[in-house]
């Protein structure tokens, strides 16, 4: 497929008027959101010393995921370890100097977890704008070049474990899940003024921390895009439910209900669309459920395939690749290999540790990186886990590598790598 055609079909999905390149990696989770890049391979080995194009400190650590658009890389960071001072940097793709650094204050300290330090949601680009998400402090849009075009604010977000979700662009919209909290909804924003298309709010419990019975409850799901009989259809999961939103109105085309279970009311990843499943895994080793797309109303007797108790805790999301799930895990198994039509396990792989962050992949190969810094490169295959490189970095991280033009970018608690599988690599 050439350049162009492929540029062209992003332009269908984001709704730029600059292209968005096969190459670029311009959301939490690639191009379309579904972890996979367009483009080609990333590097297969690297160390804290080999490989290493560049590295840049950054000044506190962070959740939020680099994004890579147009020569540029994106990547947020607070200035102090309250947060009050919240930052958008942007440094050159290939040499790492810092192009801009763009800085908002919010007077007021909002609570959040130490294991999600301030500034936890990931910048999104439509190839012309970089739009991001500071929870309380706002919704800020710039130009690549760093000039500010607009700004908004979403109100009030107090949640205990702070906030994550990350925006998305979609058909000239920018799409947000704004919460967790007592304030949630979903919002469509024109990305031209930063105007409220529509906002559709999701009812809670309490404070929006806790349920009635104490347990606790949010939904950090950034949404995504899913093509059902031939319209989209944004599809999130709120801490009770999941939700299908019409991407025109904001109506909700079809809910399901499962995601509480006895431990909480809780959504960490995002769906993973298979084919015509929706597959998504509840927080705090809640359920794990398929649900079949194309229904309306209420579809939790009619569409939902199954139901599973007590999921491996994830946090990160997995991707889909020839029919099957790759899931990261937050405990236990690092990685395992599901078949979404019954939710069987095909294998698990205790791998280093850990995971928060999300699954990569490009170029026929899969990426995740542990919260020890150590990224597991390897084959997708539904019959046994093949591993391709283990590679180290020596910092902890709990964010998502980015992949664009042959290189992978990783944040870490400290700061954030430029890898390449040569230091010169154009």
């Amino acid at each position: 497929m050439s350049r162009c055609l492929v540029s062209a079909l992003f332009l269908v999905v984001f709704g730029a008027t600059h292209p968005i390149w096969a190459a670029d990696w311009p959301t939490f989770r690639g191009p379309a959101g579904d972890g996979l890049s367009g483009g080609e391979q990333g590097p297969t080995q690297w160390s804290a010393t080999d490989n290493i194009a560049w590295k840049v400190k950054l000044p506190q650590p962070g959740n939020g995921s680099p994004i890579a658009v147009d020569g540029r890389v994106f990547v947020t960071s607070a200035e102090d370890e309250e947060g009050k001072q919240r930052s958008l940097y942007c440094f050159d793709q290939k040499t790492g100097k810092q192009q801009w650094v763009r800085t908002v204050t919010i007077d007021e300290k909002m609570p959040t977890h130490k294991t999600n330090p301030y500034c936890g949601s990931t910048p999104a680009s439509d190839g012309e704008r970089v739009v991001v998400f500071h929870g309380s402090a706002g919704l800020y849009c710039y130009d690549l070049d760093g000039n500010e075009l607009w700004s908004r604010n979403l109100g009030k977000f107090r949640h205990m474990w702070g906030y994550g979700a990350s925006p998305i662009f979609h058909d000239g919209k920018i799409l947000l899940n704004a919460g967790p909290g007592k304030n949630v909804f979903l919002t469509a924003i024109d990305p031209t003024n930063g105007k409220e298309i529509w906002k559709t709010p999701e009812p809670v419990e309490a404070d929006g921390n806790r349920r009635d019975d104490g347990n606790p409850m949010g939904s950090w799901c950034t949404p995504v895009i899913a093509e059902v009989g031939g319209k989209s259809q944004i599809i999130c999961a709120m801490p009770t439910r999941v939700n299908a939103y019409d991407p025109q109105s904001g109506e909700i085309i079809w809910t399901c209900d499962g995601m509480a279970h006895d431990r909480g009311s809780l959504a960490y990843s995002s769906p993973v669309i298979v084919g015509p499943l929706c597959f998504i895994t509840g927080g705090y080793r809640g359920p794990t459920m398929a649900i079949r797309l194309g229904g309306t109303g209420d579809v939790t007797q009619t569409h939902r395939l199954y139901r599973k108790e007590n999921s491996p805790q994830s946090i990160g999301t997995g991707v889909a690749i020839d029919g099957y799930l790759y899931r990261p895990n937050a405990d236990g198994a690092a990685i395992q290999c599901l078949d979404p039509k019954t939710g069987k396990i095909l294998w698990s792989h205790r791998g280093k540790g850990p995971s928060w962050g999300s699954i990569a992949g490009a170029g026929g190969l899969l990426y995740l990186t542990n919260k020890k810094g150590t990224t597991l490169v390897f084959k997708p295959s539904e019959e046994k886990y093949i591993e391709v490189a283990v590679n180290e970095l020596d910092d902890s991280t709990n964010a998502t590598p980015a992949i664009a033009d042959g290189r992978i970018f990783i944040r870490t608690d400290g700061s954030l790598f430029g890898i390449a599988e040569s230091p010169t690599q154009n």
